[in-house]
């Protein structure tokens, strides 16, 4: 089987609306499905707040004082506001690449337009608070500081070109791990059926990539959010 085939998105309830179908795909349920689990998670890890917290409890405060030191430190304690957008998304990039690991379930993050869409939103979201907190005078981000105004205007469009490249890289680094690892994943699984009672060694380093995997899944929702600081740090303190 073609290891590709996992990543194709198929309809699952057409819905036509003036000549465009707004299907329920494949991709849609992957989403609203891992978006619930996480949101059940954490309503059930917090139901009881008890003084001394119990295993859930404590999973949910180590969660939250993980996040808030990622804000405080990248961000600053300006950043504070920022806080409940970075959880959400942190844990929403997280769900989606975790749950693509569970066998016939879909990996949305592996596709560049879902990537693209959360880069938009985090680059969309710095680009408008620099704006509305410094005016125009966010657009000095582009002129580096202490030097002379001729050589300030030669490399304002590299700087911004710089700028504008952050949501491709940001999305690209994210889909590009997310199909690569999962095509790895599939073609292994694959040796494993073909083999037969052979395919045990396959399967041994089947089982050792996806806790690999789900270790690089963390790591690419923290980079993503930790990148999403940075831009919010720039957008809040300029240089």
């Amino acid at each position: 089987m073609n290891p590709l085939h996992q990543f194709e998105i198929r309809p699952i309830l057409d819905i036509p609306v003036g000549g465009i179908n707004l299907a329920f795909t494949n991709s849609s349920l992957a989403v609203a499905l891992s978006c619930s689990i996480f949101i059940i998670l954490m309503l059930l890890c917090i139901r009881k707040r008890n003084f001394v917290p119990s295993r859930a409890q404590a999973f949910a405060e180590v969660a939250y004082q993980a996040i808030s030191a990622m804000v405080d430190e990248n961000v600053g304690k300006k950043g504070n506001r920022f806080f409940p957008f970075i959880f959400s998304m942190f844990f929403f990039i997280l769900s989606g690449n975790a749950f693509g690991l569970i066998p016939y379930c879909f990996t949305f993050t592996s596709h560049i337009i879902a990537t693209f869409t959360l880069a938009m939103i985090a680059f969309s979201l710095a680009t408008i608070y620099g704006f509305a907190k410094h005016g125009l005078h966010f657009l000095s981000y582009f002129v580096p500081r202490g030097i002379p105004t001729v050589f300030g205007l030669l490399l304002m469009p590299i700087e911004l070109f710089s700028y504008l490249s952050r949501p491709i890289s940001l999305s690209i680094r994210l889909f590009a791990n997310m199909m690569a690892g999962h095509t790895m994943l599939k073609v292994f699984a694959g040796f494993s059926a073909l083999m037969g009672i052979w395919g045990v060694a396959p399967l041994l380093v089947n089982i050792v990539l996806t806790g690999f995997e789900f270790l690089v899944a963390m790591l690419q929702a923290y980079v993503f959010t930790v990148l999403t600081c940075l831009y919010l740090h720039d957008a809040v303190y300029l240089h």
